[in-house]
């Protein structure tokens, strides 16, 4: 870790505009390009200490827009183009973790191999951001002291803010590579760290008391704080209280799942106490926002705002659903953007891009919109009402508005491709236009994703350009869902409820189905907190599909090593339904043969559930322990 030290032990520069790529922090900050400040002037009012505040926004990574060609979903729900080997999402399906200390494509750490080598502007990286930001926020607490005439309330704001991203790098970096020294005091610049590392639950009651500190001491809107009016209407994603209490149960949630609680010493079982304590915080900020109305869930019919907005004035997408955000500085990054979306379509339509697509095994997941799961996606099923010979019929919404399936219209000009309808419409059947054009980048899984682009974005329809794609690292239907798992899993079965709040468990699930139209949890699954957690994996999976999540959980849950979650999968399938009965109705077309097939299977161990710390840092001193399996 000397290194990485060493490198983020340099002073502080401020920015100006550095946070939120709009207006909101430009008054507290009038110098003109980085400029470096002496310490009595950087501390000496609110206008400058949040001036240096204001860089720790800048040190939140990015996660979409980082390289050309970004992957950021390592869990069994993508597949990247075959021969391609530099996306990070490849690395991991190959079990080599090493690849986040060298690979540039990672959103990890900058490619150390040129001038793409590390430092804090290299388009906020985890790693080095984050030691970089801990250091900074350490001086912050430390000279807190020397702000001169600054009211309580500008007093709050500071601590809080600093608090929080303390406990939130510590948070983020614990999520890879486990317990962690906790550093919460300025160490010297001429002598390496001794700090051990802890376990990953003694980490976590640090990071806890962070964010708790920072849920005292910060509002729950900035617009209506003295200080907030000055840049009132951008402050939106400022750090506030519902931020502080939902990480607060994300980071509790976290340390009680199988995987930390068998790192910390326990059983391979969630730890009921640390459940219970996630449940009582996520509660917290539920019935904070509940009663305030300052977050909300999108209505269904805006939910594709959620994730991407096209033609307005890159605007951020999220909606009042959207708690925090990946970071925005890159948002405005046009050659990053435009080359991400061009991998979302096979060459048969986008001649250009990287090519990756949803896997057979993920897109099953979306069950029936009965609410019902699919048991195996080859057999009928009467309970859920599935067909195999119908499989695009009566699904879950969210199916349809994330997935191109066979025989959507994907070209609206259809002169642009001489009338091709083949090309026109998603060929993806075995042996269809889309699966067999411009090998190795045909569409092999099956199914194209529609989350974060356009159903037409192609080579001619003109939604290319003027897209804004940029990840929510927390939107509120996943703290209904982690407060739905640390409720049952704490306080005992589907349909308990967190300390002095009325929603159950299933209740919490139910909200997010209902706002999609989903039927409710079926009763089958609410005789135990085991049968439950079978349909809440399922949900987590469905509402939050590729938003980066899913590697997370499968490890957390230990299941990342275990089958099915090892494959990856396309599906085969002949049509039966003529070619223009199925453009006209594509869901209820009819089909033969379905049945998915492995593309790969991942071989990964059980080193694999945590990534390596580089050798120079576990060299360091005997304490600073290296990850089981890795040497």
């Amino acid at each position: 870790m000397k290194k990485e030290f060493r490198k983020i032990i340099v002073p502080f520069l401020i920015f100006t505009g550095l946070v939120w790529g709009l207006t909101s922090c430009e008054k507290y900050l009038d110098r003109p390009g980085p400029a470096v400040i002496p310490e009595e002037e950087m501390f000496k009012n609110f206008r400058n200490f949040q001036g240096f505040v204001e860089e720790l926004y800048n040190c939140i990574p990015n996660m979409s827009s980082h390289d050309y060609h970004n992957s950021w979903n390592y869990g069994e729900d993508e597949y990247w183009e075959y021969g391609i080997t530099y996306p990070f999402a490849f690395k991991i399906d190959q079990g080599d973790y090493w690849a986040w200390t060298y690979e540039g494509t990672g959103w990890f750490l900058p490619d150390r191999s040129g001038a793409g080598s590390q430092n804090r502007n290299d388009k906020k990286k985890l790693w080095g951001h984050s030691w970089y930001g801990i250091r900074k926020i350490n001086s912050g607490l430390v000279n807190l002291d020397k702000l001169m005439g600054a009211t309580a309330e500008e007093k709050n704001l500071l601590a809080g803010q600093l608090y929080f991203f303390r406990g939130w790098f510590h948070f983020m970096l614990m999520q890879y590579w486990g317990g962690l020294p906790y550093i919460s005091t300025e160490l010297p610049i001429n002598e390496p760290p001794r700090l051990p590392r802890l376990s990953y639950q003694a980490t976590a009651d640090s990071v806890a008391k962070d964010f708790e500190r920072a849920a005292a001491l910060l509002p729950v809107n900035w617009d209506e704080t003295t200080v907030g009016k000055q840049t009132l209407g951008n402050n939106n994603i400022r750090i506030n209280k519902v931020m502080a209490l939902a990480y607060l149960g994300k980071n509790l949630l976290w340390a009680g799942s199988p995987l930390m609680n068998r790192e910390s010493g326990g059983a391979a079982t969630y730890n009921a106490d640390y459940c219970k304590r996630a449940s009582d915080a996520f509660a917290q900020a539920l019935q904070i926002v509940e009663s305030t109305g300052r977050y909300k869930l999108a209505e269904f019919s805006q939910y594709r705002e959620l994730f991407y907005t096209w033609r307005q004035s890159s605007k951020v997408p999220g909606l009042q659903e959207a708690i925090f955000y990946e970071n925005l500085t890159a948002n405005n990054v046009g050659s990053f953007r435009w080359n991400q979306v061009n991998d979302y379509r096979p060459n048969a339509i986008n001649n250009s891009g990287v090519k990756v697509y949803p896997t057979a095994n993920y897109v099953s997941y979306y069950g029936m919109a009965n609410g019902m799961p699919i048991k195996d996606p080859a057999a009928a099923d009467p309970e859920s009402g599935y067909d195999p010979t119908h499989p695009w019929r009566n699904r879950d919404p969210r199916f349809y508005n994330d997935i191109i399936y066979d025989g959507v219209q994907c070209v609206k000009n259809a002169s642009a491709v001489n009338n091709n309808l083949k090309r026109q419409y998603a060929s993806l059947y075995t042996g269809g236009y889309y699966r067999t054009d411009s090998k190795p980048k045909e569409a092999i899984t099956g199914f194209l994703n529609k989350k974060f682009t356009d159903q037409y974005m192609n080579d001619y329809d003109g939604y290319k350009d003027d897209n804004s794609l940029v990840l929510s690292f927390m939107r509120l239907a996943d703290v209904y869902l982690m407060y739905a798992e640390a409720t049952a899993n704490g306080y005992g079965s589907p349909q308990s409820s967190a300390t002095g709040y009325n929603l159950s468990a299933v209740d919490a699930v139910n909200k997010i189905r209902l706002r999609a139209g989903v039927g409710e949890v079926n009763a089958r699954f609410l005789g135990s907190t085991a049968e439950f957690m079978s349909e809440l994996r399922r949900e987590r999976a469905v509402e939050l599909a590729f938003e980066g999540h899913r590697f997370v959980d499968l490890r957390r849950w230990l299941l990342l090593t275990q089958r099915p979650y090892t494959y990856k999968k396309g599906v085969e399938f002949d049509r039966v339904t003529s070619e223009n009965q199925i453009y006209a109705d594509p869901k209820n077309a009819e089909v033969r043969n379905y049945r998915e097939t492995v593309i790969i299977e991942r071989q990964l161990q059980d080193r694999h559930y945590w990534f390596p710390f580089t050798r120079d840092d576990v060299n360091q001193y005997e304490d600073f322990k290296q990850n089981p399996g890795w040497n």
